[in-house]
């Protein structure tokens, strides 16, 4: 079985960190491009998502936003491209943020950490001895020696630099990434076969590249080796590579869904080597990868139907279809909602919230409203054929309110799947 690309599609993201940790899962972390969309400075609320299988992810839900960072820019915002670690029990979230106003020339970055790899984490505050203007894109290498090293970079310069043990400060000074040819972003590092590769965004005009460079030492210096991914029809380029069940990938995002440069999808397609080394060209598919062998234990679901006490507001009404089931239809007006009540959160905890729907349009949306807090704008696409959904919080117990707005296209809602994860 194949996937498809993009791989998420109920919220854009981008910027795609993926890493396998001890539970057997790869896991990816990525920043989020808020709809509707303004501008990179907008980005936040950062999600992860997992698989065993890599076709089928499941939204972990979100982790941290601009609100949990106290030391950040006030007015929010600029959630970029983050990276995650693990340690001694520890899971280590880096992201880049501003620590002011003049967002530009107060990048810090963040840290934040958690004994579980997508849930609970509290933000520890930030590098210091580290800041200034372009300090964007952590990465942090951790080598078969224990040794953990990170790299970050913009405007035309990398660094790297070893991390002491404690994970949150640098050994030494950084130092520049010598060998990079047309370095402009998003450094990614990983090791195969004893060889150290580095890749990076190019300077392409307005349509990204992907270049790499390799060396025998993890910080180089570094010998140009070639461009592996050629535009993606997007005007930037941000990925990772991970090795996962015998397999190689490339994880990176294009903007397929949304025509939208600031509304980003994130892909995989597979990696090869030369037998020298050399990275292939990728080939990029609107197919995916295959799966590889997993596990569906983690399914637990319970589905509420709009007959199930569900209640219609505006242009929003209950009907039967022609197969007999019922749905709730008019939901192109601004003012149409549908809200489906006493729903059960277990425990409490996290929960995949998927609706499942009909529509003839491309891309329709539905606004996600949970006990009164505004979570997302979903994506319903016409290709999808039938959900689409959003980790999020609900409380014990059948207390829940789940309330879907319209006013972004034409959707048929025939019902709401909730899987808890806690």
């Amino acid at each position: 079985m194949n996937g498809k690309n993009p791989i998420i599609t109920s919220i854009f993201t981008a910027d795609p960190s993926a890493h396998v940790w001890e539970d057997g899962r790869i896991y990816i972390y990525a920043s989020h491009d808020m709809d509707p969309p303004r501008g990179c400075d907008l980005m936040d609320r950062y999600h992860v998502f997992s698989s065993d299988d890599m076709v089928n992810w499941v939204d972990e839900g979100e982790i941290l936003r601009s609100d949990d960072v106290s030391w950040g820019r006030p007015e929010g915002g600029f959630m970029w491209a983050p990276d995650c670690a693990y340690r001694n029990g520890t899971y280590y979230f880096y992201y880049p943020h501003p620590s002011g106003s003049d967002w530009n020339d107060t990048w810090k970055i963040g840290v934040a950490t958690s004994d579980k790899p997508a849930e609970g984490f509290v933000d520890r505050g930030y590098i210091e001895g580290l800041g200034g203007f372009a300090m964007i894109d952590p990465c942090v290498f951790q080598d078969d020696d224990g040794r953990a090293y990170m790299y970050y970079g913009g405007g035309g310069v990398c660094h790297g630099g070893e991390l002491n043990d404690d994970m949150m400060s640098v050994k030494d000074e950084m130092a520049d990434m010598v060998g990079l040819e047309d370095f402009h972003e998003a450094a990614w590092t990983f090791k195969r076969e004893g060889v150290y590769y580095l890749t990076y965004a190019d300077n392409l005009h307005d349509n990204n590249r992907m270049r790499y460079a390799t060396s025998d030492h993890p910080l180089g210096p570094w010998t140009y080796r070639g461009i592996f991914l050629e535009p993606t029809g997007c005007s930037t380029t941000h990925g990772s590579v991970a090795e996962y069940k015998g397999r190689w990938y490339l994880f990176y995002h294009n903007q397929a869904i949304s025509g939208h440069g600031n509304l980003r999808c994130v892909c995989i397609d597979e990696l090869h080597f030369d037998e020298n080394g050399a990275i292939r060209t990728v080939r990029q598919t609107e197919e995916g990868v295959r799966a590889v062998q997993g596990d569906a234990s983690r399914e637990n679901a319970r589905v509420f139907y709009p007959a199930d006490g569900c209640e219609t507001g505006g242009e929003a009404a209950i009907v039967v279809t022609e197969h007999g089931a019922y749905a709730v239809v008019g939901m192109q007006e601004a003012s149409s909602a549908c809200e489906f009540r006493e729903i059960d959160g277990g425990r409490g905890g996290r929960a995949a919230l998927a609706v499942r729907y009909t529509t003839d349009e491309r891309l329709a949306k539905l606004r996600l409203v949970v006990n009164d807090a505004d979570c997302s704008l979903l994506n319903a696409l016409q290709a999808e054929g039938g959900h689409t959904s959003l980790t999020v919080r609900l409380k014990p117990g059948a207390v829940n309110t789940v309330k879907l707005e319209g006013g972004h296209g034409d959707v048929r809602i025939e019902g709401l799947s909730v899987e808890w994860l806690d």
